[in-house]
């Protein structure tokens, strides 16, 4: 893998800092993007001696992506550019801060639209190169509690589908992660109508939190495979299942409170 190149927002924790960890380990340079510029210095540090760049990234903002894609490809090019930044919102959608809405709709999905449009002309120059966006289970069935994350979740995962059908001609690889809850910093965000965050929620439901080191293995598997979308823990498998096979039970569990 000597040579190749992965450029990951989110990665200043939580699945991107994962992502890195792997990759950096398997040979690949790694470009850092994320909002927090001390956590990117700090997971930088933990990489080995010249295989990280840190770039200050907020993807929504499409001036911000070609500045940061431009200092990182440089001569070398991508081969992998990982959609990853997202946020959490959680809990009846009608007592949901508009505000807060608007802000997951723009970084959950048109930062990845941002990311897909300005990565193109880079991952096009890299023969089998690779978009990898994150979706999440949230994306297989619409999720109670989580509806505008949710939907969020479902058009990363159609765009994935519709890019990979139109770059294929071009040599370029388009992939999600559908992952199922992860104990990472995305899980400290509050639940609208409610004193618990999401992380709580989660846990009162009764659902596993799948370890980050499995997404990432995950990750690897998706930009080296075949599959479209891959598919990471228990939750998702049986939201999976019962979406294709049990929609009228998924149904009645999301109308009593989802997760």
């Amino acid at each position: 893998m000597a040579g190749k190149r992965l450029f990951v927002t989110g990665g200043a924790s939580g699945i991107g800092r994962a992502v890195a960890h792997l990759f950096a380990a398997r040979g690949f340079t790694v470009g850092l993007a994320d909002i927090n510029e001390a956590g990117l210095a700090a997971v930088a540090a933990e990489l080995p001696a010249g295989q990280a760049s840190t770039h200050v990234l907020d993807v929504r903002d499409r001036e911000q992506w070609d500045r940061a894609l431009a200092d990182f490809a440089g001569a070398g090019g991508i081969d992998v550019l990982f959609n990853n930044a997202g946020i959490a919102v959680g809990g009846p959608f009608a007592a949901t801060d508009p505000v807060e809405l608007d802000r997951c709709i723009a970084i959950n999905f048109i930062g990845v639209v941002n990311g897909a449009h300005a990565g193109f002309a880079y991952l096009r120059r890299k023969p089998g190169s690779c978009l990898l966006n994150t979706a999440s289970a949230a994306g297989i069935y619409g999720s109670a509690g989580l509806a505008v994350y949710s939907a969020t979740k479902f058009a990363v995962r159609g765009l994935t589908e519709a890019l990979d059908g139109e770059w294929r001609r071009e040599g370029v690889k388009v992939r999600s992660l559908m992952p199922s809850f992860i104990d990472t910093p995305l899980l400290d965000a509050g639940v609208a109508g409610s004193n618990e965050n999401a992380r709580e929620r989660v846990r009162a439901a009764g659902l596993e939190f799948t370890p980050v080191e499995k997404v990432a293995e995950a990750a690897w598997r998706a930009v080296h495979g075949d599959a479209v979308h891959t598919v990471v823990g228990k939750t998702a498998e049986r939201m999976r299942f019962a979406a294709r096979w049990l929609p009228g039970r998924l149904r009645a569990q999301m109308a009593r409170g989802g997760m």
